[in-house]
């Protein structure tokens, strides 16, 4: 699945359009890497999304297309 979308339906950002921006400023990384909005995400990654003074750091434990708001927060472990 697109990152993009992950971070949308896992609800770790609001929007779509939200991720995307955040993306393409640099602010999202996978695995230690700068990630662009296209990559995919797969099972076990890591990604690291820098909320202003808040980085957030999170485990991926499952993909969904489309979960229910309930499932959304069990998609992800927080690692920080």
């Amino acid at each position: 699945m697109r990152l993009d979308k992950y971070l949308k339906v896992s609800r770790l950002i609001k929007r779509r359009t939200v991720a995307n921006e955040a993306c393409d400023a640099g602010r999202v990384m996978i695995n230690g890497k700068v990630a662009k909005a296209g990559a995919e995400v797969k099972v076990g990654d890591t990604i690291e999304i820098a909320f202003g003074m808040n980085p957030v750091k999170v485990r991926v434990l499952a993909i969904s297309e489309n979960p229910r708001k309930e499932e959304a927060a069990g998609l992800y472990e927080t690692l920080r």
